[in-house]
């Protein structure tokens, strides 16, 4: 082939990328599969548990005020022998609080997990305090954790006759590796011949992109999407291995994730985020503002001299409104986010202006995307 029939094509090349570089798709998103999905039967467990707090220097629960903290603190002091029952007991070292932690997935007997750490009376600080032995129950009502070391807090309390400073929250703490687990739950993932992958975000696609994804890598079908969530993975015969090994293959894939246009607002504070596939056909639109500025300057007005009227205060208030009125301008047809982005930030409104413009042109039908109020 010559030369000039190299150009020739190359010119050809170069003549169709720039007709159909218009209509290529942006960049898209690509993830681990391991990053985009939950595996079934890997979850943590939520633990909770009643507890007492004690070594606080004068910040704990007042037992007049915390029956349950007084009621506590001598059932504690009967099982290790002190007999309370009918006496007055004042202390204010004491706090009754609630204890919270995570348990892992395949967390083995005597491993150490972090737990958390909550006032439930009217203690003012837990600092400096000493959690005693907690019971950590599941929602089976077994325990499956005990609880006991020094609460660390983030926050701090100093108070005076006429003042009080508080940093953070000291009502509530946390014990680093202050659990050691007493049962474990049992799941043998690598006995497993099936297993369901659930998206973290459900989408369609995204779900038939991480099946084919799998089939393409292991070369048989092995992977089944179900609906939007979820897909089934089947350990496949003669694999060299069991699902474990099937899972830690499959977690490292990359596929190209995919979601519906969307459009999330938050009214309270005024944030707008748009995912990249929003799209705007062509609008106009016009907003105007409106300011109205109230102002009091009351005046004192004195008698006059020898006369029996009094002194009064005469109310006087300046109305100033101010109207901006401007034309309609026009939002031409997105072909990308950053089009649209631009087309909306010509219009030099604020987000909140903002927000109630894109209601108004998803009303009109004229915005492809979902708007989600939080």
């Amino acid at each position: 082939m010559n030369k000039k029939a190299l150009r020739s094509i190359f010119a050809a090349l170069l003549s169709a990328a720039s007709i159909l570089a218009p209509f290529a798709p942006a960049h898209a998103a690509t993830a681990r599969i391991k990053d985009i999905v939950n595996i079934e039967g890997v979850r943590d467990n939520q633990l909770v548990g009643y507890g007492l707090v004690v070594g606080l220097n004068g910040t704990g629960d007042s037992l007049n005020s915390s029956p349950f903290t007084k009621q506590s603190l001598q059932a504690m002091l009967e099982r290790l022998g002190v007999n309370t029952r009918g006496e007055s007991v004042r202390t204010a070292n004491v706090a009754a609080v609630m204890v919270t932690a995570n348990l892992p997935a395949f967390s083995t007997q005597g491993s150490k997990i972090d737990v958390s750490v909550a006032a439930m009376g009217d203690a003012g600080s837990l600092q400096g305090g000493t959690l005693l032995v907690t019971p950590l129950l599941g929602a089976d009502g077994e325990v499956y954790a005990i609880a006991q070391g020094p609460v660390t807090i983030n926050g701090f309390k100093a108070q005076g006759d006429a003042a009080t400073i508080i940093s953070g929250v000291p009502t509530t703490g946390r014990i680093s590796s202050g659990a050691i687990i007493e049962r474990e739950i049992g799941f043998e993932l690598g006995a497993q011949r099936t297993l369901r992958l659930a998206l973290r975000n459900p989408d369609l696609t995204t779900a038939r992109r991480v099946a084919l994804s799998i089939n393409d890598f292991i070369g048989v079908p092995t992977a089944t999407p179900e609906d939007p969530s979820t897909v089934r993975v089947t350990l496949p015969k003669g694999f060299n291995g069991n699902i474990v090994d099937l899972l830690t293959d499959v977690e490292q894939l990359v596929v190209e994730t995919d979601a519906p246009a969307k459009v999330v607002i938050d009214e309270n504070s005024g944030i707008i985020v748009m995912g990249r596939d929003v799209r705007v056909s062509t609008v106009a639109v016009a907003q105007s503002g409106l300011t109205v500025t109230i102002a009091e300057n009351p005046t004192v007005v004195q008698p006059l001299p020898f006369s029996n009227g009094r002194t009064q205060v005469q109310p006087s208030t300046n109305l100033n409104v101010n109207q901006t009125n401007s034309e309609l301008a026009v939002v031409p047809e997105s072909v990308t986010l950053q089009s649209l982005v631009d087309g909306l930030n010509a219009l030099g409104i604020t987000p909140r202006d903002l927000i109630a413009i894109l209601q108004a042109i998803k009303a009109t039908g004229a915005l492809q995307a979902e708007i989600q109020v939080m």
